[in-house]
């Protein structure tokens, strides 16, 4: 009578005195004997020890032995409050006995503890929770019958769970370890959430929990996506049902809840069968043999209609003919699944180990008031590897047939038998409903293969793309006129070669140059000079070396000694240094016309030019300009007042030809006149 908590699986195990963790009671006592498979042996870990030891263990205390029955021998007998107790106690065979005595005090909790077989060497026991590990990642062995009223468990999958919970109770509730056979469990830790759902899921429930520093979470073969029901990738002829609900509501329409409302989360009634009795399914054809972990179930949704499943059996087929019943592993009983505990709930069962078929049929054993349910199935695509492809060696030449028959006999039986022992299946890891076809040498490698390739391709257009454009480049960069040589001062003088300008008669601003750059130069030089760069400096008043003078040209006489010509033919006279008359021009402010240039040219033969220069000067009083070579031919144009006025252009603004007192112009300065001219 003081035997409380136990599950004893075929591989691990829970125990605990009767009424842990509370005081248990005086003068009771309990014996469990565990047996695992021969060749192994037992291990025991305590999760809690609290046992009065007044008496020096003489009333109250546990005993472990090797064996069961008379011939077991003592392992050691234990008490204490508070007792802590490091490593783990070993059994040396596969059976084991423990004996827990309660004698007469007032205080001690009892016990709790796990066992497993030595080859699960990181057992835990089911008071265990991820606070009590620092590692962010750890895989524990879970014992079975971990789901007990005195442990915790706050959030769900696939959130986490709050790192107070148990550990081996959260993996039951995820579905990761089953409660009846335990298993192996890999945890992550990670950072917590401000709030951990509540939910009820494979006999365990979840409560609602506040936030907590870290929650832990589970790895898994990723086979519990949905199969279809919701999505409607199962076709509603697919899924049938052993009777249908119709009745008339109250306008005198019938209702039907057909077996193909019951998809989970779809708005409307659910499937409800017309009888309410255990004889009473739901049947999903799933097209071909899948792999199904698990089931999510409601009631009936609506809130008039009070109706859901609280319990139920499973069973599974390959033709819908022969149905088999759903048991754990090592039960001889149909295990009956909790369902609804009312109608919007939604409710998780995970299968452990999955189920493996084509049609499923969910069997109601209890219900509230009538059978009504919406269903979702969980799993993944089942897959099965493909058996090697066989070459069967050529029989040896001999000239015995009978022989030869008996080698190709023994071929064909080991190849089948090769092929029956070596069958394997394969559990694609994958996370949703979609069907994942097998994956074979072929795939895996075109699936390397064809990325490398495009990568490679990708690279080589590149290149060619970039090497074309850098040669398109350098050609617009040399261009199609590439600049001259010139003999400049700099660089912009020959860049404004290729700059458009404006003509001399919209070009109202003056540019200001000096004589000076152009002083080092010599008469040979000259003319290319004034040729090249027309653009830079104006033309010389001087008709001997410019044919014309733009209009508006304005010159100012250089101070100091004035520039003459050596020769009025600078390609035929010696080579001396001649200093060319250039003005800069005339401020904006100045006067319209500037004062003109006066040259000393006495010393020069006149000689006659082939095109008369036009000066813009007008001479003090009536006399004409008198200029060697050009001003003689001038003068000869000019005999009257008449004509020496008619070669002055009009001041701008003026309407024509006025008084002198009209007129500004400057005064020029005085010149020796050459023989021959006249005073009028």
């Amino acid at each position: 009578d003081g035997c409380g908590h136990t599950v004893l699986g075929p591989e691990s195990g829970t125990l605990a005195s009767i009424n842990y963790p509370r005081t248990s009671p005086n003068s009771t006592v309990c014996e469990w004997e565990i047996r695992v498979k021969p060749g192994q042996r037992v291990q025991l870990k305590f999760g809690d020890f609290d046992i009065d030891d007044s008496d020096s263990c003489h009333s109250s205390y546990l005993r472990v032995h090797n064996g069961i029955g008379p011939n077991r021998t003592e392992i050691g007998k234990y008490c204490g409050f508070g007792f802590q107790m490091d490593g783990l106690i070993t059994s040396k065979s596969n059976e084991v006995t423990v004996q827990f005595m309660s004698g007469i005090h007032t205080s001690g909790r009892g016990f709790l503890a796990a066992y497993s077989t030595t080859d699960k060497s990181d057992l835990i026991t089911c008071l265990d929770n991820a606070s009590h590990f620092s590692e962010p990642e750890f895989n524990k062995y879970c014992p079975a019958g971990c789901v007990i009223p005195f442990a915790d468990v706050s959030g769900t999958i696939p959130h986490g769970y709050r790192d107070s919970s148990s550990l081996c109770m959260a993996g039951v509730h995820a579905g990761v370890v089953s409660n009846t056979l335990g298993g192996q469990i890999n945890v992550v830790i990670s950072k917590g959430i401000p709030y951990y759902e509540g939910s009820l899921a494979n006999n365990v429930t979840s409560e609602v929990g506040p936030l907590s520093t870290s929650l832990f979470t589970f790895k898994t073969s990723g086979c519990y996506g949905t199969l279809g029901m919701e999505s409607g990738v199962i076709p509603d002829a697919h899924i049938t049902s052993s009777s249908i609900l119709e009745w008339p509501n109250q306008t005198g329409q019938v209702n039907i809840w057909k077996p193909e409302n019951a998809r989970l989360k779809r708005i409307g009634p659910p499937w409800a069968a017309f009888i309410s009795d255990e004889h009473q399914w739901l049947q999903i054809d799933l097209n071909k043999e899948k792999k199904i972990t698990g089931i999510i179930t409601t009631g009936s949704t609506l809130a008039e209609h009070y109706y859901y499943v609280s319990a139920y059996r499973i069973l599974y087929s390959d033709d819908a003919q022969k149905w088999t019943v759903y048991r754990e592993p090592g039960m001889d009983k149909d295990k009956i699944f909790q369902g609804n505990t009312e109608l919007y709930q939604e409710v998780r069962n995970n299968f452990i180990p999955p189920i493996t078929a084509r049609f499923f049929r969910i069997n109601p054993v209890k219900w509230h008031q009538k059978i009504a349910m919406k269903v979702e199935l969980l799993g993944c695509q089942f897959s099965i590897g493909r058996a090697p492809k066989i070459t069967l060696p050529p029989p040896p030449q001999n000239k015995n047939d009978e022989k030869s028959a008996d080698f190709m006999d023994d071929v064909i039986h080991s190849v089948k038998t090769s092929l029956q022992t070596d069958k394997t299946t394969f559990t694609p890891e994958i996370k949703n409903t979609t069907v994942t076809p097998s994956v074979t040498k072929d795939v895996a490698l075109a699936a390397v293969l064809v990325p490398v390739l495009v990568m490679v391709f990708t690279t080589l257009i590149l290149i060619l793309v970039c090497a074309w454009h850098w040669r398109n480049r350098k050609k617009k960069t040399e261009g199609t006129y590439d600049l001259p040589y010139w003999d400049r001062a700099g660089w912009w003088k020959g860049m404004k070669q290729f700059l458009p300008t404006k003509s001399a008669e919209h070009e109202e601003t003056p540019v200001r140059y000096s004589s000076s750059e152009i002083s080092h130069l010599r008469p040979r030089e000259v003319p290319t000079m004034l040729q090249t760069e027309s653009a830079e400096y104006a033309q010389p008043l001087v008709g001997g070396i410019v044919g014309t003078l733009h209009q508006r040209s304005t010159f100012k006489p250089e101070e100091g000694k004035e520039a003459s010509y050596a020769d009025l033919d600078p390609y035929n006279s010696p080579i001396q240094e001649v200093y060319h008359a250039y003005a800069e021009p005339l401020p904006v402010t100045g006067p319209e016309y500037a004062t003109p240039i006066i040259m000393d040219m006495s010393s020069h033969p006149s000689t006659p030019l082939g095109a008369p220069s036009i000066s813009t000067f007008k001479a003090a009083g009536n006399q004409a300009p008198p200029l060697v070579g050009t001003c003689n031919k001038l003068l000869s144009r000019t005999d009257s007042a008449a004509s020496a006025q008619a070669l002055y252009d009009i001041p701008k603004g003026q309407p024509g030809p006025g008084s002198a007192d009209q007129l500004v112009y400057q005064v020029p300065q005085s010149v020796a006149h050459p023989a021959g001219s006249k005073d009028e």
